[in-house]
């Protein structure tokens, strides 16, 4: 399901009447769509709270900080030094006590003054926080995978529908010139027919030490430890468990916590590739013919990976760990020629000239954002579909879940993309959910 496509009024009806119908289209829409940015009066600027305080967030925040119409009044985090670091910097930029800071996120979604949350925290409280914020009333900036499982998407996605809310799931790219042109150029033929897309990712950060296990150590003051893990089980306590992503960073590998890079970093790749695809495209097998999952050691996600997706139109997807065997980036290969986009935007074809296509005023035109945040702040005021709505995470962290259950399972799965169940499979789809520790709940 690509980005719901309504007018204004629509998604205005949607939140007055918690409509619980989603809006099916594709994502390409006209440009005329979004409307121009427009300067604000402080009185009617958009206020922000934060949730979580790691390395991403930072950019978060200095994005946020450097729009003109958008003001953050409240950050949240269970650990006491990092939200209010995070508090001290906003009210520097801001030049007066703005933003208060708050240890649980509840207290900060109970705020009626706050209209929007920028959730950036551990993959298995992505899911519980979007739908409690967009619960409260509010919309939601949620960082890349969407969530944890299946299951959780489907609910994430249900409420965004329901409460007629904004969300934009943190799949940067999307709002990338480069990653919109190289998608347009396939969608437009520029290649021939597509018949298959190759994918690499990193599948794991440098400094990680695979198979070793850290010593329980005491949980230091002003660590709300019972609150970090939330809803996923009690484990001991070591600084590596829970260091930022600016660290040597051990929860992005721990199964209880998120998939590891399969989800946490490739669910970037494979969102353009399926972009490229085509949105409305979904996968019915997927098979992980290897993976390199740790035995031992806090590390128990795969490290690397090689996976074939096939898709209902008859392209297929091989999807790897870096080098396993696919180099950095996507490569989009048609009957007429190729397309390879990096990781970090650098676009390459065969025919040479491919590049220098103008894509004409008929043909296919993809979403265009003049800025993932900025992208977001913008359809909050135009009641609009983000970039990276819901239904875009979601069918993006469902494929990579998908790799994930086939590599545990060690064989290939069937997959009902309609139904989010897989074919004929109860040992496969116990796996699509997860228990929460009691009272956490969706």
């Amino acid at each position: 399901m690509g980005c719901p496509k309504t007018t204004r009024r629509e998604f205005l009806r949607a939140a007055s009447a918690g409509a619980a119908s989603t809006f099916v289209s594709s994502c390409v829409v006209p440009s005329s769509a979004m409307g121009e940015r427009e300067m604000t009066a402080p009185s009617d600027r958009i206020t922000l709270g934060l949730i979580g305080t790691g390395n991403i967030s930072g950019h978060h925040r200095e994005t946020f900080l450097a729009e003109e119409d958008a003001r953050i009044v409240a950050v949240c985090d269970p650990v006491v030094s990092r939200r209010q670091a995070f508090r001290d910097r906003i009210n520097q930029s801001y030049g007066g006590n703005v933003c208060v800071d708050y240890r649980d996120y509840r207290d900060l979604l109970a705020r009626q003054d706050i209209d929007a949350v920028c959730i950036a925290t551990p993959d298995h409280w992505h899911g519980v926080l979007a739908v409690a914020a967009m619960q409260a009333g509010k919309d939601v900036y949620v960082e890349k995978p969407l969530t944890f499982t299946v299951a959780e998407g489907r609910r994430v996605v249900e409420t965004a529908a329901r409460y007629g809310r904004v969300l934009q799931t943190g799949l940067q790219r999307r709002s990338g010139a480069a990653y919109r042109y190289a998608c347009e150029l396939v969608r437009n033929g520029r290649i021939g027919r597509l018949t298959h897309v190759e994918v690499g990712i990193i599948g794991i950060n440098a400094g990680v030490e695979v198979g070793r296990n850290f010593p329980e150590v005491p949980i230091p003051e002003g660590f709300d430890y019972d609150l970090w893990l939330g809803p996923a089980p009690v484990k001991p306590f070591s600084p590596q468990r829970v260091a930022r992503g600016n660290e040597i960073c051990y929860w992005y590998y721990i199964s209880d916590y998120t998939t590891g890079f399969i989800s946490g970093n490739g669910v970037h790749f494979v969102d353009i590739a399926q972009w490229g695809i085509g949105d409305d495209v979904k996968p019915v097998g997927v098979h992980a013919t290897s993976a390199e999952i740790p035995a031992d050691g806090l590390v128990d996600d795969a490290i690397a990976w090689q996976s074939e997706v096939l898709y209902d139109n008859g392209v297929r997807m091989s999807y790897s760990s870096e080098g396993h065997p696919h180099p950095d980036g996507i490569r989009f290969v048609g009957t007429e020629g190729w397309i390879h986009i990096t990781g970090g935007g650098t676009l390459s074809a065969n025919p040479v000239e491919v590049p220098k296509s103008v894509i004409g005023p008929d043909e296919i035109h993809l979403y265009t954002s003049p800025g993932h945040h900025r992208n977001f702040l913008d359809c909050i005021r135009g009641r609009q579909p983000a970039a990276a709505c819901a239904a875009v995470g979601h069918h993006a962290t469902t494929t990579c879940n998908l790799v994930d259950v086939s590599a545990r399972l060690g064989r290939a799965v069937k997959w009902d993309a309609a139904a989010e169940r897989f074919v004929d499979d109860g040992e496969a789809d116990r796996m699509l959910g997860r228990a929460m520790r009691s009272p956490w709940q969706m």
